[in-house]
């Protein structure tokens, strides 16, 4: 009778899936890296679990590349430490740390075949040939390459050269890979399917992926926790339904995904939900913290959680009437924007066959735990 063990790719799985145990990987510790007078990133404490998809999401300027590039090596922090596995690392060029880079220009070398990319950093790195080319087959059968070896990178479409690009940093086994906008370059088809193919690939591998983009569809997609950025610092940090239906702030609120944004002034707040006053009328939301009476405040509701009424108000809902402005037929929805009396417009999306005459009042509810209050 035969026994079977494992090949060398089956044990580096195992290791991975075994070090998601092992929490957390990286540690940013007090990170702080200033130009000038500019703090880029400003005293953020984070920690990074083994075998996790982190994402750190934010608008230009935020600070999710610079701190991208302080755990690769690439920038020193000003002051606090960045800990991998335990040990600190701030001090280590980026060739010491089991960190690999993946960036939105792939720079795969032009003279070179697809195979001989991926394989440049094990020869670089004397890797005897016979596990050189096992490594580099098992990598290019991953990103579903295999047939494709021998061509230029010139030869490939962009999403090809992005799974290159791939390839060659898996082949290193990094114990954490970063990808800084990988792909920013692709058009919005192949950005979606890519956006899969990376999720799959990196739960099947168990390798721990920070990601850096800017677009939040792209990290809702795909992260297992999102750090959301803003300024240096971090807004929030949770999984994206956390960030998408339980917002910390107004600005979370409005960076991540569609929603409407009600001001109005605290009446009382405690037990999990806040009511507002706003133009004349009281509204009601969940919230994870008591806000002061008095104090300004926003309710944040998805269009999706708006119905239209037939006049019936709900027990447990809010409701508001105003003017049908503008109807837009969206395919699997309309969204309609409703003038309200003070001037500010509420969206909803309804379904599609929905009839409506812009200039006709209607009525729109939504349960009152389909909403939140929170702060700015």
């Amino acid at each position: 009778m035969s026994t079977s063990h494992p090949s060398s790719l089956d044990l580096d799985k195992i290791t991975r899936r075994q070090e998601t145990h092992r929490l957390p990987i990286i540690e940013l510790r007090r990170l702080t890296k200033r130009f000038g007078d500019f703090a880029a990133v400003d005293d953020l404490t984070l920690d990074i679990a083994a075998g996790e998809f982190l994402t750190l999401l934010g608008a230009s300027g935020s600070g999710k590349t610079t701190t991208l590039r302080m755990i690769a090596g690439f920038e020193p922090p000003t002051s606090g430490e960045i800990f991998m596995g335990g040990s600190p690392i701030a001090a280590l060029p980026p060739f010491k740390r089991d960190i690999n880079t993946v960036f939105q220009h792939y720079a795969l070398f032009p003279h070179m075949s697809v195979r001989d990319n991926i394989a440049y950093g094990l020869r670089m790195r004397r890797v005897p040939a016979a596990e050189r080319e096992e490594r580099v087959t098992k990598a290019l059968e991953m990103v579903k390459l295999d047939q494709l070896g021998a061509r230029s990178p010139r030869q490939l479409s962009g999403g090809q050269q992005q799974r290159v690009a791939l390839a060659r940093a898996l082949v290193n086994r990094p114990r954490v890979l970063l990808l800084d906008e990988p792909l920013g370059a692709l058009d919005l088809k192949l950005r979606k399917e890519m956006q899969l193919e990376l999720k799959h690939l990196q739960t099947d591998l168990g390798i721990t992926f920070v990601y850096v983009t800017h677009d939040q569809e792209e990290a809702l997609t795909m992260s297992d926790r999102i750090v959301l950025m803003r300024q240096g610092r971090i807004a929030q940090v949770g999984t994206p339904r956390d960030l998408y239906d339980r917002p910390a702030s107004r600005y979370v609120a409005d960076f991540i995904g569609d929603t409407n944004l009600l001001p109005g002034t605290v009446v009382e707040s405690g037990g999990g939900t806040t009511t507002l006053r706003m133009e004349g009328t009281t509204l009601r939301g969940l919230s994870d913290a008591a806000l002061a009476p008095g104090t300004e405040a926003w309710l944040t509701v998805r269009p999706e959680a708006i119905d239209l009424s037939d006049g019936a108000h709900p027990a447990g809902h809010n409701a508001v009437t105003g003017t049908v402005a503008d109807a837009v037929y969206a395919g699997s929805a309309l969204r309609v924007h409703v003038a309200l009396p003070g001037g500010r417009r509420l969206v909803a999306n309804v379904p599609s066959a929905t009839v409506l005459t812009n200039g006709s009042t209607v009525t729109l509810t939504w349960p009152v735990d389909q909403g939140r209050c929170v702060g700015d």
